[in-house]
C-alpha cells in the first residue's frame, strides 16, 4: 500500500515537471520565431526609410526585444532547470572534495 502511494506520488512529481520542461521549450520557441518577426519588419522598415543595411543592423531597435525578452528566458529557464544545471547541484561542493583530495593524493604519490 505504501509503495503504492510513494509511487503515485513520484508520477505526479514527474509529470509536473515534464510540463514544466515542456513550457520553457515552447516559451524558447515563441520567443526564437517572434522575435525573428519583429527584427524582420523593423529590419524593413528603416531600409525602406533609406538606411543601409549596415546601418540597420547596427540599430539598437532590432536586438532590443531580443536582449528585454532573453532576460526573462534566462530567469524561466532558471526557475525550471535551476543552478542545478550550471553544475553546483547538491552534491557539487562533495564532488570538488573528493576531486581535490584525489588530485592531492596523486601529488604525493609522485614526490615520494
Amino acid at each position: 500500500m505504501e509503495s503504492n502511494f510513494l509511487q503515485e506520488q513520484n508520477y505526479i512529481k514527474a509529470k509536473k515537471r515534464v510540463k514544466e520542461i515542456k513550457g520553457f521549450y515552447i516559451h524558447l520557441s515563441v520567443f526564437i520565431i517572434i522575435n525573428i518577426f519583429i527584427s524582420g519588419i523593423i529590419i524593413f522598415g528603416l531600409m525602406s526609410s533609406g538606411d543601409s543595411f549596415a546601418e540597420t543592423i547596427t540599430n539598437f531597435g532590432v536586438y532590443s526585444t531580443w536582449l528585454f525578452w532573453g532576460i526573462g528566458m534566462f530567469f524561466h529557464w532558471l526557475g525550471v532547470f535551476g543552478f542545478k544545471s550550471l553544475g553546483f547541484g547538491k552534491d557539487w561542493e562533495e564532488r570538488k572534495i573528493k576531486e581535490m583530495m584525489e588530485k592531492d593524493e596523486q601529488r604525493g604519490k609522485k614526490f615520494k
